[in-house]
Formats: structure tokens, C-alpha cells, sequence
């Protein structure tokens, strides 16, 4: 099974059921970590920072790491901006991602004919 994350979990059914059944789409509903609120957020001396969960994060990363856990590939298809980079970069880090996939669309909306597949573009590392 392949599991491919998006960001936005509107985008899930739709996409699941253009990939089909050797696929699961999840959605990581936007950031899933943050820094912490009261205290510093790094580490001294080195400053390495230290991210903790967001409330609905924890709920999120525990549901896609047992998907993760059985997948023959991951594939991170956050929006393409400096967000959706973001994103993808603490759902590596967070759910201990080796090697992930990176793939890149256009946002689904009604307008474009709702037929993203031929358009997906995998990234690999």
C-alpha cells in the first residue's frame, strides 16, 4: 500500500478515489508541530529547536504513523509555497520518515475537471 499525505482533508475522497485501492490518502489538516508557547523553543547552545505537537497535531501524527508504518512509500503532496514546504518537512521529521516522496499538483478545485492524476508530479530525493 502506498499512502500519499495532503494537507487539506477536503481533498481526500476525491483523490483517494481517482488513485484507488492500492492507495491511502490522509490528510494532515495544515501544521501538525509548533514551537513551544512558554518556554524558550530552542535549545542552548547549539539553538537547536525544540517543536512539540500542536493540540490537534498529537491526534494527527498518531493516526498517520500507524498508516506509515505498514506503506510501501510515503508520499508528502503538500501545497506547493513555503507552508505546504513546512509541512511536509515536520511530517518527515515527526513521523521518523526515511525516505519520503515528494509529489506536487495544482490545487483540486471543481474547475479543473477534477482529474489531477495525469498531472501529479512524484520528486524523488
Amino acid at each position: 500500500m502506498y499512502v500519499l499525505i495532503v494537507e487539506s482533508p477536503g481533498k481526500v475522497k476525491k483523490i483517494q478515489s481517482i488513485l484507488g485501492s492500492g492507495w491511502k490518502v490522509a490528510a494532515s489538516v495544515g501544521h501538525v508541530r509548533d514551537l513551544p508557547v512558554k518556554e524558550l523553543g530552542v535549545s542552548l547552545p547549539d539553538f537547536k529547536p525544540e517543536y512539540q505537537p500542536t493540540d490537534r497535531g498529537k491526534d494527527v501524527l498518531k493516526r498517520l504513523a500507524a498508516l506509515v508504518k505498514t506503506a510501501e512509500a510515503v508520499y508528502l503532496a503538500t501545497d506547493p509555497d513555503r507552508e505546504g514546504e513546512a509541512i511536509a518537512w515536520h511530517l518527515q521529521d515527526a513521523l521518523k520518515l526515511k525516505k519520503p516522496l515528494r509529489a506536487s499538483r495544482p490545487n483540486l478545485a471543481p474547475h479543473d475537471g477534477l482529474c489531477p492524476l495525469p498531472r501529479i508530479r512524484v520528486h524523488k530525493p
